[in-house]
């Protein structure tokens, strides 16, 4: 998983830096989302703008949630054995290669670039670790590649949680916890205004992509929810396509 984040990084620094063809994709995503009524990134832009607190909180949550609670979610899939953790992992991976071949095949310009919207983070980077260049920290703008936007894996990755939570737990209150973490990333980078709409829909994609890619070869309990408690020796053999 370190080696997947370091290709991770190392692929956002490699994608083409050529300002003029990620702002035209940028154009065409929005011309795209008009055309479908779902260019609502502006007007939520704007209440972050118009909402200070929400705004600055937002900005913490966009900084710090797409690390800590992926991390924390890989950290409980662990502990809750193999037969749970070996598969989501595996999601994961697909998952964020196929994010870094688009990011290298189609860099694109956020919304934060574009006329008329509002750079939230830089908005409120005096009171936070994050300076002017997206939410790395003050003096290592340099080392992040700003128009490695589509797809958006904040997005993704909390969907990833959302459902790895809701197939594994036996809590409903930790499932809703899941699904409002992938709520609350998509409302914090639509509104800080750092990836589009259909870069969400993408982010989901791809995790759904390697979820369906990876299902092939999860355990059959797990597919279909049953609690980890119930599985026998077999049953967590990974890779297997029957329980007994």
């Amino acid at each position: 998983m370190g080696a997947l984040y370091v290709a991770y990084s190392g692929t956002r620094l490699l994608a083409d830096d050529n300002r003029n063809a990620a702002f035209h994709r940028a154009a065409r995503l929005l011309s795209i989302e008009r055309w479908m009524h779902v260019d609502f990134e502006h007007s939520l832009n704007q209440f972050f703008v118009h909402h200070g607190t929400i705004a600055l909180l937002g900005c913490y949550y966009y900084s710090t949630a797409h690390y800590l609670v992926t991390l924390a979610a890989m950290v409980w899939l662990y502990w809750q054995g193999r037969a749970a953790y070996v598969p989501a992992r595996r999601v994961l991976v697909v998952a964020t290669l196929l994010a870094l071949g688009l990011y290298l095949l189609m860099p694109t310009a956020p919304p934060r670039f574009m006329p008329g919207f509002t750079d939230v983070l830089a908005l409120h980077a005096h009171q936070g670790w994050w300076g002017q260049d997206a939410s790395a920290p003050r003096g290592m703008g340099n080392l992040t590649n700003q128009l490695a936007a589509f797809p958006s894996l904040h997005a993704g990755w909390s969907l990833w949680v959302a459902i790895m939570v809701h197939k594994v737990s036996r809590h409903r209150w930790l499932r809703a916890l899941g699904w409002a973490n992938a709520v609350a990333t998509v409302l914090v980078i639509l509104g800080t205004a750092n990836h589009w709409v259909l870069d969400v829909a993408v982010g989901w994609s791809v995790v759904i992509v390697g979820y369906a890619a990876v299902a092939a070869f999860m355990p059959r309990s797990i597919l279909n929810g049953v609690p980890l408690h119930q599985l026998d020796e077999q049953d967590v053999a990974v890779g297997s396509s029957s329980p007994r």
